[in-house]
């Protein structure tokens, strides 16, 4: 609460600022710079909220996990599990930009097409299971089973 309360809300207010502006700007230097700086973000939040879901799942806090507790730290963890798939799906995307370029230089580039192939497959499956995560994190959102 109070001031901490406040503190989080402007930064994550600030970080989706920047995902939406790199999101807007993406095929400039700036959308380039914006994209970096959210990645160097989500490198350090990722680990710090699994760290702090399993902490709180063994009972070290911060969040409380006792008897019908535990629903919000197994939450946390999820997201930053989805977080980890995120980013990956970032890259990969990043990857399909450059290949895209490639095909429309060269559109017979069978190295490009196969590894083309494989990224979207990849991606695909990924794409599935951030959904399924998306859907437990909101399950145990509402029902708070445990």
């Amino acid at each position: 609460g109070g001031v901490w309360l406040w503190a989080n809300w402007i930064f994550f207010g600030v970080w989706i600022a920047i995902c939406w502006s790199a999101f807007f700007t993406r095929e400039t230097d700036l959308g380039i710079k914006l994209t970096l700086i959210d990645e160097r973000v989500r490198f350090v939040f990722i680990p710090l909220i699994f760290i702090v879901a399993v902490s709180s799942l063994m009972g070290y806090g911060p969040f409380e996990a006792g008897q019908m507790q535990k629903w919000y730290s197994t939450k946390v963890l999820i997201f930053s599990l989805l977080l980890v798939i995120g980013l990956k799906l970032r890259f990969i995307m990043r990857e399909w930009t450059m290949l895209f370029r490639v095909l429309a230089q060269e559109p017979n580039n069978q190295q490009a097409e196969a590894t083309l192939e494989r990224s979207l497959k990849i991606g695909r499956g990924l794409a599935y299971i951030y959904w399924i995560g998306i859907a437990s994190v909101g399950f145990l959102g509402a029902v708070k089973p445990f």
